[in-house]
């Protein structure tokens, strides 16, 4: 039976759940050995570290709760920080969600939870008291259940074109900051227009004594294919890599291939990003066009999504599809260059991956800099971006019809946010016991 709209706020008990630890290390089984410490590190610096990496943690505990019983396109790893600014193929810059790593079909309330139990984590490590924390929990669902029903009056066109521009949106909510803080996102707004490919190569290059670009070397975060492995074997994997770029070639449509026909691979190297993606492949290629212009390409490996080891879904081919075709419905506009391949890995084992730019205008919210207020608001316009992300795909309406089935989602959403934080806490600090004990690695790198 489906769950009713009060039965959401159930949380697993402590004692019934499986070892976070234990999902942790299963999980860098597949991964690759010498970045997990890396991982490990950056998961234990804070509770928020800790959840934005346990999503496969989360998606256990989700599983092991009543559900909607609605399924839709889940984003699946909905936190705070998976929702920032970029670029459209037209050139504006807009809000939405940005990562899609775990999208695949589950029930769309876990989205919900994922994005309202990361906003009492963060308000809990930026110092905000218990009744502030689940405020501010309850305002995302709050906004998702509005926009998600106000959706009923669009047609489906208006829904699958609906966004939120980055200007118009500084325009609307310019009346509600203060001084300091639209000054402050003002400048955040600037510096994601500044992040691009040849903003990328003063970060990320340097100039050899040929007077060649190349990938600078900064290991283990940043590492030249050419250092990384022994002279042959360097030869083989970056010739593996043309293979996929060569993959990835074949899949883009006519318009686009030409446009990436004028560019020529550079150099290529392993670059470690974010929290939850440590230790995956990651790849980035730079590429030049014939006037010279720069182009940075990231090839990121694509496993399984931890949802599906929970909901039975109809799998892709490839990996990297999944993220892809998740992404372009979820997203209100997606980058002119994503696409997917696959390929032998320096380990001769055949890995999926999706294909992006690196930087195209991308920027997200500092959490740490947030007053409560700020907090609040970013809560209203994350359950906002997620609900128009919801409203783009065919299960429109039957969560608009869950939604009104009962009185309560607000409250049941942030119920289980408060008590899904408290098990979160108790799992950063199984993970910091667990480093101190010599039972994980880790490494800081300071």
């Amino acid at each position: 039976m489906p769950a009713t709209i009060p039965e959401l706020a159930a949380c697993p008990e402590p004692a019934g759940r499986a070892d976070p630890v234990r999902i942790l290390t299963a999980q860098a089984t597949s991964r690759v050995a010498e970045l997990i410490p890396v991982r490990n590190a950056r998961m234990a610096a804070t509770p928020f570290t800790f959840y934005r990496g346990a999503a496969a943690v989360m998606t256990a505990d989700l599983a092991a709760t009543p559900d909607s019983g609605v399924n839709t396109q889940l984003c699946g790893d909905a936190h705070l920080s998976n929702f920032g600014l970029f670029y459209t193929p037209e050139r504006r810059m807009i809000f939405d969600l940005n990562d899609f790593d775990e999208t695949s079909p589950g029930p769309f309330e876990w989205d919900v939870k994922r994005l309202a139990a990361s906003f009492v984590v963060a308000a809990r490590y930026n110092g905000y008291d218990a009744k502030t924390s689940r405020a501010i929990a309850r305002e995302v669902a709050k906004s998702y259940r509005k926009w998600m029903i106000a959706s009923a009056d669009q047609s489906t066109m208006d829904c699958w074109y609906a966004r939120i521009d980055a200007d118009e949106l500084l325009a609307e909510v310019g009346s509600t900051l203060d001084t300091s803080t639209a000054a402050r996102t003002v400048k955040g707004l600037r510096k994601a227009r500044h992040r691009n490919s040849l903003q990328a190569v003063g970060k990320l290059c340097v100039t050899d004594d040929e007077g060649n670009l190349r990938i600078r070397s900064d290991p283990p975060l940043l590492v030249p294919i050419d250092e990384l492995f022994p002279d042959h074997h360097a030869d083989v994997v970056a010739e593996r890599i043309a293979v996929r770029i060569e993959g990835y070639r074949s899949m883009l449509p006519d318009y686009v291939r030409a446009l990436f026909d004028q560019f020529t691979v550079v150099d290529s190297a392993r670059k470690v990003v974010g929290v939850g993606s440590v230790g995956t492949r990651s790849w980035i290629v730079l590429m030049r066009g014939r006037q010279g212009d720069p182009l940075f390409l990231q090839l990121k490996e694509a496993q399984r999504s931890v949802i599906m080891d929970h909901v039975p879904v109809q799998p892709y081919p490839n990996q990297g599809q999944r993220v892809v075709e998740g992404q372009r419905l979820l997203q209100a506009a997606s980058d002119l260059f994503l696409g997917w391949t696959s390929g032998f890995d320096e380990n001769d084992e055949n890995r999926d991956l999706y294909v992006r730019q690196l930087r195209d205008g991308k920027g997200s919210i500092v959490v740490e800099a947030l007053t409560p207020g700020e907090m609040n608001l970013y809560a209203r316009l994350c359950g906002r971006v997620l609900a128009q992300a919801h409203a783009r795909t065919a299960d429109r309406l039957a969560i608009i019809d869950y939604l009104r089935s009962g009185k309560g989602f607000a409250s049941a959403i942030s119920d289980f946010a408060a008590a899904y934080a408290d098990l979160n806490d108790a799992d950063h600090a199984a993970l910091v016991a667990a480093i101190e004990r010599g039972d994980v690695p880790s490494n800081e790198l300071r």
